[in-house]
């Protein structure tokens, strides 16, 4: 009986083809939110990110603003364009890939609270593979994030 559960695997394999994979696992380090005006139609978050195999940021959520969105940043010439990454962000397996001021970030779109400096906001990151991850992210000045270890350019 024990030779038949020690083939199993095998017997596995063979049937589909591939070995199975495994779960992927992201894990989320340096979250933070930067401050914004009273009013403040938008605000950006940041993160970084790695993933123990190939993943992807599909979605960011949170029950403190409208909606929130994943944004890339760049400047051509003079001219900064943001637009929403609507196919998420790429994971590639046991890359950090950090969420900074000046490129790929979290935008929250109508806050329903003010992003002001010592509060949190509440956040999940929804991936491909991994399992959601929600996270309280402190909101800083950009001053404040870099004494935390955030990126501000």
């Amino acid at each position: 009986m024990k030779t038949l559960y020690a083939l199993l695997p095998l017997v596995l394999v063979a049937a589909c083809g591939r070995a199975p994979e495994a779960p992927s696992t992201v894990t989320v380090a340096d979250a933070w939110c930067r401050a914004a005006p009273v009013g403040a139609m938008a605000g950006g978050c940041y993160v970084t990110l790695t993933a123990s195999a190939d993943d992807r940021l599909v979605a960011v959520e949170t029950t403190a603003a409208d909606h929130a969105e994943i944004h890339t940043m760049d400047v051509t010439g003079e001219v900064m364009r943001m637009r929403q990454l609507k196919d998420g962000l790429a994971l590639p397996a046991g890359d950090a890939v950090s969420l900074a001021p000046g490129g790929e970030h979290l935008m929250i779109i109508r806050p329903k609270q003010t992003l002001a400096a010592g509060e949190t906001l509440p956040l999940t990151l929804r991936f491909q593979k991994a399992p959601p991850r929600s996270l309280a992210a402190p909101i800083r000045t950009p001053d404040a994030a870099m004494a935390h270890g955030g990126d501000h350019r």
